[in-house]
């Protein structure tokens, strides 16, 4: 059996890929290891519960009494574990110095000792280019992050490089755009905007709505994963994008029509700071090794939707009893309306 290691593994991704991996490798035995915060939840692993080849782990990727031990098992880590979400970023970006940056470190260090290591996945993001006002990011592009959350990524996406280019260890790079698709967090725009036009409530549109996201189907993008694990060069960096462009004004209209949900709801509301207005990703690379998206725009944001209308009993406990969201949701959006 193939050891393998999945940080995050409770998350959004992480939990997708796990599932994934799981029906796609039947000699892969996987740990996932997920502290639990408030985006990870035990509820996403809803299929591989019982699941022999499959461990869970609740622990913290910073504390190394945990990660170093999953670690120098491994044959192959990836590494999902991260604070990933731009306005508590920006409200408290130490949070995510901790675990993006220093987290990163402690798995790279026991990493640098594991005996049977052959695969090092680190899971960076587009954000680290920055806003792109035309044409796309190469992987060779500068790194301009802008705020808080993605200069926590393009460091852990450096440091895990220099323990490429230092200690020789077999790291890989992916720099992702934004995934969507079941179990994603509902603080998420995608997921946020579904379950308050089911219930019929304001949608918070960032400022014009004009800005521009390229989406990514998380199956596709758990397949781009599986695929650089057999098949890429260690110290290398693979742009990973869906090839979907939308205004995230389109993108609201979009998923208002598939509710049956009026354009009134629409509720346009004071700008985040900071606000990258375009990512776009040059994924030319990665399409050499002969990966391509296979979920249609359209067809996998209606799917989304429906699967948030039968999983109410999934996100509804999150938005209506965890009093931490309800006071995350009136401090990041009632001073902007």
């Amino acid at each position: 059996m193939v050891n393998v290691l999945v940080t995050g593994g409770a998350g959004f991704i992480g939990s997708n890929f796990t599932k994934f991996a799981l029906t796609e490798h039947s000699d892969w035995q996987i740990t996932t290891l997920d502290k639990l915060t408030y985006a990870g939840r035990l509820e996403n692993f809803e299929g591989v519960k019982n699941e022999p080849r499959h461990t869970f782990v609740r622990g913290d990727i910073a504390d190394p009494t945990i990660a170093i031990p999953l670690v120098e098992q491994a044959e192959i880590v990836v590494h999902f574990a991260a604070e990933t979400h731009v306005d508590r970023a920006i409200m408290t970006a130490g949070d995510f110095i901790k675990t993006d940056v220093y987290g990163t470190f402690v798995l790279l260090e026991a990493a640098r000792n594991a005996p049977k290591l052959r695969r090092f996945i680190q899971v960076s993001t587009d954000e680290v280019y920055g806003s792109v006002e035309e044409g796309t990011s190469r992987e060779t592009d500068e790194l301009r992050p802008r705020n808080p959350y993605a200069a926590s990524k393009a460091g852990a996406d450096r440091l895990a490089y220099s323990f490429w280019a230092t200690y020789g260890m077999p790291v890989i790079i992916t720099r992702v755009s934004n995934n969507y698709g079941p179990n994603q967090f509902p603080e998420k725009v995608i997921p946020l905007f579904i379950t308050n036009a089911i219930d019929g409530c304001a949608v918070p549109l960032y400022g014009d709505g004009l800005h521009v996201r390229d989406w990514l189907h998380v199956r596709d993008h758990c397949r781009a994963l599986d695929l650089l694990i057999a098949n890429s060069e260690p110290g290398e960096v693979y742009n990973i994008g869906g090839g979907h462009e939308v205004p995230n004004l389109e993108l609201t209209q979009r998923i208002l029509r598939l509710l049956n949900q009026p354009d009134s709801l629409i509720q346009h509301v004071k700008d985040r700071p900071g606000h990258d207005r375009r990512y776009c990703l040059d994924t030319t690379k990665l399409r050499r090794l002969g990966w391509r998206p296979t979920v249609d725009f359209a067809e996998g944001l209606a799917d989304t939707v429906a699967w948030y209308q039968t999983h109410e009993s999934w996100w509804r406990p999150i938005k209506e009893g965890d009093p931490a969201f309800q006071s995350y949701y009136q401090e990041q959006y009632d001073h902007r309306s």
